[in-house]
């Protein structure tokens, strides 16, 4: 690992990160990076994840995405992203915070390890079940 750095994503992140966002339009990426709601790790000055939330009912942070580019994963980029989130957000007064994720997908194990709870759970159709987690601050 090289020197890394968490940092909120700014407008000359924008190219670079649509290149590796898929998940959302760019006028929505820019819309978020604009607002602050985009934090994202860099090595040895490259950006190798981020981590994408914003406000369920306009009171409780909801991380939308969290992603490591491949080549990073397994080091702990995932966790420090979470955890710098997480003081952020209590900084900012917050007490509860929100996420979800597929039962058939790992990081519901990972987000538990970090102390976060099932709150619940939906299913869209063609899809797998979601499991919203939340832990308080």
């Amino acid at each position: 690992m090289g020197e890394t750095m968490i940092r909120d994503a700014k407008i000359e992140d924008f190219e670079i990160l649509s290149q590796l966002e898929k998940c959302i339009s760019k006028d929505m990426l820019k819309r978020k990076i604009e607002n602050s709601e985009i934090l994202i790790v860099i090595e040895d000055g490259k950006i190798i994840g981020w981590l994408r939330y914003n406000l369920f009912w306009d009171t409780h942070p909801f991380m939308n995405m969290l992603f490591v580019l491949e080549p990073h994963r397994g080091k702990g980029y995932g966790k420090k992203l979470v955890l710098e989130w997480e003081e952020r957000m209590k900084e900012k007064n917050y007490e509860l915070l929100m996420l979800s994720t597929m039962a058939d997908e790992y990081s519901q194990h990972f987000y538990r390890k970090l102390d976060y709870r099932d709150a619940g759970s939906f299913i869209l159709p063609s899809e797998s079940l979601e499991i919203i987690l939340v832990k308080e601050l």
